[in-house]
This record gives structure tokens, sequence and C-alpha cells, in this order.
């Protein structure tokens, strides 16, 4: 039993590793629920997935779902929120949701950061101070105020505030920022043992680039300091796939086996079968619904027994995605996904998708959002069955 979690019985239990890869199942279980690994969690960065209802992501079979504390504190606010009930309540969603810290949207959306000078950003050992792009104030951003934020939202999962580092980045500079995301880490685990009643799962993000030593070490200092679960940061920010690839091969063997392990930020449908076959069981990205929006759908292959049984190939031939705004889709007949579980994708034809996105209607970005999310959803479903049965 988890130590101040009595209302857990397990918070990670193992399942079934294969004996081809390094791939394996698991049981995530937080308050509000258990999630099956490997899973992918949908983006509802400011508490909604862009189009989509949570009754929807219900429908394609999501158990969990991934907000922004950054986004969240600045608007409506968690003191808001916990008013209303936290935010499960407040955006209708009786599942699992897992809140990143917001450190990587304080430093990407602010603009350039400077350690320990003036900037858009103000970075010091104590947190970052950073305005608001909705009007301009003046916020702070603290390691235990980013738990707080976090524990009053009432999310299952927390994410430790960390600094993410864009690559490529000097070997000094990732060295700073793995001896501070260390520091602020261990707060973070301070700060959540003093919270008083239920308190989310606590994740802590392993940085440290592109090198080894340095990824390893700050995997090592988290590890000391205990969690929940531990994050890969800091990849998908401007590496090649085969870079990320390189990481994973040494740094996810490493990881504590009894303990989710989550790859942040990441990806196409290829990137998510290489990193289970590494041994990853968490994955977020916005790919599916922001290349939905501009009218990029993915499908199954659908002369290949892949649809049903995942092969693992960095050429990623198990799918493909279509540009649905060409013109050669303007009196395609084909419905948009005839094996859908939702009816309007079904029964709307990708000609009708093809003149939706041509008047730019809304409905367009929704149908195809919908069939994207479907496909990834379908992908992580089909991944555990290929491990299940010792294909993956």
């Amino acid at each position: 039993m988890t130590s101040g979690r009595l209302f857990l019985y397990f918070m990670f239990k193992l399942l079934k590793p294969s004996k081809k890869s390094r791939a394996r199942l698991g049981l995530l279980r937080g308050a509000h629920g258990q999630a099956s690994t490997p899973f992918f969690m949908p983006v509802a960065t400011q508490g909604a997935v862009k189009h989509i209802t949570g009754e929807e992501l219900k429908k394609l079979g999501a158990e969990i779902i991934l907000s922004n504390t950054y986004h969240l504190m600045l608007r409506p606010g968690e003191k808001r929120i916990k008013k209303l009930g936290g935010l499960h309540n407040f955006i209708n969603w009786q599942r699992l949701i897992l809140t990143d810290s917001g450190g990587f949207q304080v430093f990407s959306l602010s603009g350039a950061k400077k350690r320990g000078g003036e900037g858009l950003v103000k970075l010091t050992d104590r947190g970052v101070s950073f305005k608001s792009y909705v009007d301009g104030a003046n916020f702070n951003l603290t390691p235990e105020r980013a738990i707080k934020i976090q524990a009053d939202l009432g999310v299952d999962i927390a994410v430790c505030l960390d600094e993410c580092v864009a690559l490529p980045a000097r070997r000094k500079y990732l060295a700073e920022s793995v001896e501070l995301t260390e520091a602020w880490a261990r707060r973070s685990k301070n700060y959540h043992q003093k919270l008083k009643g239920k308190k989310p799962l606590l994740l802590a993000v392993i940085q440290g680039g592109l090198d080894k030593k340095l990824r390893l070490k700050s995997l090592a200092g988290l590890v000391k300091i205990g969690f929940d679960g531990y994050n890969i940061g800091g990849l998908s920010v401007g590496e090649t796939p085969k870079e990320m690839y390189s990481v994973l091969d040494y740094l996810v063997p490493a990881m504590p086996e009894n303990r989710p392990r989550y790859l942040m930020g990441v990806g196409y449908p290829e990137q998510l079968v290489e990193a289970v076959r590494r041994g990853v069981d968490m994955f977020d990205c916005v790919i599916p619904t922001r290349e939905g929006r501009h009218g990029r759908i993915f499908m199954w292959h659908k002369n290949s027994s892949q649809k049903s049984k995942v092969k693992s190939q960095m050429s990623g031939d198990f799918y493909r995605a279509i540009n649905i705004t060409n013109s050669r889709y303007s009196s395609d007949k084909t419905p948009i996904n005839a094996d859908s579980k939702l009816p309007e994708l079904k029964n709307y034809s990708r000609a009708y998708l093809n003149y939706l996105f041509k008047i730019k209607e809304p409905l367009g970005a929704r149908l195809a959002t919908l069939n994207n999310l479907e496909f990834y959803l379908e992908l992580m479903e089909k991944i555990r069955q290929s491990i299940a049965e010792g294909i993956l």
C-alpha cells in the first residue's frame, strides 16, 4: 500500500513484460480510476480537448487526459476551479487527469528567459517570474506553488516544476538545468508530503538533453529522492527521432521497473511504437488534435495485417496520413472511417470533409480531430494487444 495514500491499493502494477522487447503492460491507478498502460493522453490544455466533449472521449476509450497547470492558473484560476468542486467536476470528466507543471509553457510561451536576470521570464533558484499572456499580470511560480495549484485543482497525477531546455544547448547550461530541476524536485516532494488528505501522485522530470552522463545523473538524483513515477522531459524539442531513440535506449532500462515511465510530448504513431518497445508506459502529444485542425488525418493501411498486429517499423508503414484538403478528395465517397465507433465518422464522406475545410466550417476540424484521436487511442489498444500476444 502506498504510504500517505490509503485510498489506493496500488499506484502502479506491472502486469506483463514482453519477451520480444522491453515493452510492458501495466495498470496505473489514481483517485478517479485506473488506466491500462501503455496509454496515450489526449491533451486538454485549458481543460478542454479542442472541439471534443468528454462523452466523446469516453466513447473512444480514453481513460486519462492531460491538462496544463500554467494555463489553468492564469484562467479561470485554481481558486475558482476549487470552489467549483475541482477540475473533474468543472469539466465533467470523472476519469483520471494528469497536469504537467507548466514549466515548459512558462519558458516557451513567454519568450526568452534569462537565468538570474531581467527578461520576459526571470529564472532563479527560487522559481520563475513571468508575465501573463492573457493580461500582462505578473506571476511567480515556485516548485511549492506548482504542487499547491495542482492539489487545489484536485487532479490525480501532478508533475514537479522543472526547467526544460531547447536543443541544441551547451553542456554547461544542461548541467545547470539538471541541478536546478533536482533541487526543485526535492522541494516539490517536501511540500507534497505536507499536504493533508487525498493528494495527487507525484511525478518528477528527468532532464539532461542528449548527454548520457547528465541524463543518468538526473535520473539517479530523482530516484534517490523517490517519486511515484518518472518523466522523460526535454525531448521532442529540436533533436532528431534517431537521437531521441538513442536517449531512450540507455535511459529507460535504468529507470525503476516498478514505476511508470512517461515520455512527455511525443509523438507521431511510429515514435509511440518505438518508445513502447523501449519500455515507455505513458504518452501525450498535441499531434492528433493539431493535425486534425489543419486537415491531416491518420488512418490504418487497409491491406495490411498490421491493423490488428502492430509491427515496429520506424517507417511507420502500419498507417498513413492524408491531407483531406487536397482536391483529389473532393469527389471521394469513401467514409471518413468506415470502422469507427462514432456514427459521424462512418456516415460522412471524405468529399464532405474536404468541402467543410474548403468553406472553413469548424465541423471539419471537429470531425478530423475525432478521427485522429480515435486512431491514436486504437493504436494504443492494438499495441497493448500486441504485447499481450507476444508480437511486440
